[in-house]
């Protein structure tokens, strides 16, 4: 046979040989393993790494305002319905604007202990004025029961914002 008869399966010795190790290669071939539950397992992690992280975020940056309150506020008795009202009015601040809304956020620090009004204040950039105490009775001692200025006066960063805390029953 010369380079120019035709080929009994029409291909070149190359070709052929090609084909070979082509089809040696794909029968040699191991099939991919998936570990279905560990891929499973990580996406659920990662999941729930970013709610917390959205939630951490929310609460940081005054998102879990209502949250932070009701559990600082929770352990003391409830008084009547007007007196509760009237405790939350001289303890709610109006902080800034909106960008929303366009109306300055009220912030409700009835209940909190001195210690996270001085970290929620710093976070707002606003000083701290006088402490003092007065003595009520259904209130938690150390706890916030006014502030001063209050609502309806609105607080802007580098306001002083003076705090009375519960000294406890007469």
């Amino acid at each position: 046979m010369t380079s120019h008869d035709a080929r009994p399966s029409g291909c070149t010795p190359f070709e052929e040989e090609l084909v070979n190790v082509l089809k040696n290669y794909a029968d040699s071939a191991d099939t991919p393993a998936f570990d279905a539950p560990g891929i499973v397992r990580r996406t659920r992690r990662r999941r729930n790494a970013g709610i917390a992280a959205v939630a951490a975020v929310l609460i940081l940056g005054g998102g879990g305002t209502a949250l932070a309150t009701s559990v600082a506020g929770g352990s003391h008795s409830t008084p009547s319905r007007s007196t509760e009202a009237e405790n939350h009015d001289a303890a709610t601040v109006l902080y800034g604007i909106d960008a929303d809304s366009g109306r300055p956020f009220p912030i409700d620090f009835h209940g909190w202990d001195l210690r996270g009004f001085k970290a929620y204040m710093s976070k707002m950039q606003t000083k701290l004025g006088t402490v003092s105490e007065r003595p009520v009775t259904g209130c938690k001692p150390g706890s916030v029961i006014a502030v001063s200025p209050h609502t309806p006066k609105v607080v802007k960063s580098g306001d002083t914002i003076s705090v009375v805390l519960c000294a406890g029953g007469r």
